[in-house]
This record gives structure tokens, C-alpha cells and sequence, in this order.
């Protein structure tokens, strides 16, 4: 279980989030809605230590990881897919998943790691030798989530990963997804497109400026009537 405890967190004198709680269950989804600027990312940068905390604790099953250094975090199964993909363009998709599997040091692992990825996505197969700069949007957007997998992570962080992509392409993005908490994996998700986040969601939390406004399980959250004025677009 991944627990975030009372977390503050500033730039520059802005306040990005106030105080904030969250609890991830081993084995689920839990996803993290709200505006820009609400404070989803930078929920998930302090997790991996890639922003200061002023105040507050996370832990996971119950080791303190507040001031771990990011790489030693990752060493404890903890990956990030980052908004904006952040693919190394020049390098081959090959490549990339190898960079993605930097704490690993068994060539064999690493290789066989690569084909269960090559196995849940198999336009990267395809396109294993393709510069990742030439890809499609929603292909560098598999390769991302697929470079943050190399790890073996028990829990895997996204952020935005339907950004941008066409609603064909979103819809693959999801089905992924889901696929990958099938597999085991805690997922961790940030996401502007709210229905289609807590339609797979076991539980979600939304953030205004900085603050959990309402929590609670991604159905019921999806029919309350706060959530669909202010990001369905549908209320009644």
C-alpha cells in the first residue's frame, strides 16, 4: 500500500498542494482528477522525490520514502510514465525500453522483460528498430508506459497518458491499462479525461487548488452531480 500523509508542497510561494491524503491499495486503480493546476502532477513528482516537500510522509507498505533519492524509489517498484512522454527521440524503440530497464542488470531479464512488453504491445514489435521521434502520438505514448514497465514496478504512475490522442487511440490507452492492473500491477492514474478515468477507477480523488474537494469509489464518483458539473460536462 502506498500512503501519502499531510503533504505540502510549494514553488516559488505558490502553494501546489495543501495538505493533501491519499491511500493507493495494492492491486488497484485509483485515479487522480481534477483542473489544470489542481495539483495531480505534482502529486505524483513528489512521490518520486522529483519536487521539495515542506511538510509531510509517504510510505510504502510501511517504509518511508519521503526523502529517498528518485532512483532508490524506483529500486522499491515504483515507476513513473511522465506527462509529455519524454521518449528519447533519436534512440530506436529497442533502445529506449533497454534505457527503461536501467536497474536491472541481467541481460536475459532485461530481454525477456522486452517481450512481454513487445507482447502487450505489439506495434512497438513491429516498429522495434523505428527512431521513437517518428512514431505516432499514441505509439510514443505505448512506448512511455511501456518504457516505465521495464522495471518490473509494482506500482506504475501515469500521468496524462491520453493526452493529446485521437478517441480510437484513447480507448486502446484504457483497454492498456486495464490489462496491466489485470497483470498485477497498482496503477496510479492522473488523467484529465475524468469519465474515462473513473469508468476503470476502483477509487478516485478529486483535487482543487492544491486540495481533496471528494473521494470515493470511480462509479460513485462518476454519478455525483458535483463531478459531472465540473468535469462531465452533464449534469443535470
Amino acid at each position: 500500500m502506498l500512503t501519502i500523509d499531510n503533504l505540502h508542497v510549494s514553488y516559488g510561494g505558490i502553494k501546489a498542494l495543501r495538505g493533501i491524503n491519499l491511500k493507493i491499495d495494492d492491486g488497484k486503480i485509483v485515479t487522480l482528477i481534477g483542473s489544470n493546476g489542481a495539483g495531480k502532477s505534482s502529486t505524483l513528482r513528489s512521490i518520486m522525490n522529483l519536487v521539495k516537500k515542506e511538510e509531510g510522509s509517504i510510505k510504502y507498505d510501511g517504509e518511508d520514502l519521503t526523502n529517498l533519492p528518485t532512483k532508490d524509489i524506483v529500486k522499491k517498484g515504483i515507476a513513473l510514465s511522465p506527462e509529455g512522454r519524454r521518449i528519447f527521440s533519436n534512440l530506436s524503440v529497442e533502445e529506449n525500453l533497454i534505457l527503461g530497464a536501467y536497474t536491472i542488470n541481467n541481460k536475459q531479464k532485461i530481454t525477456e522483460q522486452m517481450n512481454k512488453m513487445y507482447d502487450l504491445f505489439p506495434r512497438l514489435k513491429e516498429r522495434h528498430w523505428q527512431k521513437a521521434g517518428t512514431l505516432s502520438g499514441g505509439e510514443q505514448q505505448m512506448l512511455a508506459v511501456a518504457r516505465a514497465l521495464m522495471i518490473r514496478p509494482k506500482v506504475l504512475m501515469l500521468d496524462e497518458p491520453s493526452l493529446g490522442l485521437a478517441p480510437l487511440l484513447v480507448k486502446d490507452i484504457f483497454d492498456i491499462i486495464k490489462e496491466i492492473n489485470r497483470q498485477g500491477n497498482t496503477i496510479l492514474l492522473v488523467e484529465q479525461n475524468a469519465k474515462k478515468a473513473l469508468e476503470i477507477a476502483d477509487y478516485g480523488y478529486v483535487l482543487e487548488t492544491g486540495s481533496i474537494v471528494l473521494e470515493g469509489e470511480g462509479q460513485i464518483l462518476l454519478e455525483d452531480d458535483r463531478v459531472k458539473e465540473a468535469y462531465l460536462g452533464d449534469a443535470k
